[in-house]
């Protein structure tokens, strides 16, 4: 099994994530939203994928996931099936130090909230953290990209 070990931080405000790299916008949708599993489709930089997330350990660090690239048809196609809303956004890859940070500006229902994930080899790795990285949600439900949809950014103040 294919296991997938990554922290999730909130990014400080003020941080231009522009200066931080190039974004690539992401479109997905969940099949399946319960906690036990999640289903996704993806379409991101003209490609498409299929992700499937098993439930998270304690910390809501390591799970399960399987990830295979589908075509931007066959994407869009699962996408009309997805539950309502999809979920948009961008994604900028920052390299820091050994490691990639994922950081993710949500749009729509979810705009002003900008997340970063960095995925490890095993959770006690130490990495670098940049000054922009603020405080960490892993294991925090409310930022699963599947739970934003059911309950978005927009809704929490």
């Amino acid at each position: 099994m294919a296991q997938e070990i990554e922290k999730k931080f909130l990014v400080k405000e003020g941080t231009d994530i522009a200066k931080l790299g190039n974004a690539v916008e992401i479109i997905q949708g969940y099949l399946s939203s319960v906690k036990e599993r999640t289903v996704r489709v993806r379409i991101k930089a003209n490609k498409g994928f299929l992700t499937i997330k098993g439930i998270g350990n304690a910390s809501g660090a390591s799970r399960y996931e399987f990830e295979k690239e589908i075509t931007i048809q066959e994407a869009k196609e699962l996408l009309e099936l997805c539950e309502k809303p999809i979920l948009s956004k961008t994604r900028t890859n920052v390299k820091v130090g050994n490691h990639i940070f994922e950081v993710d500006k949500f749009l729509l229902e979810n705009k002003g909230l900008i997340v970063a994930e960095i995925e490890l080899k095993h959770e006690d790795e130490e990495f670098e953290r940049p000054n922009w990285l603020g405080k960490e949600v892993t294991g925090d439900v409310r930022y699963y990209n599947s739970m934003l949809l059911k309950n978005p950014y927009k809704n929490w103040k």
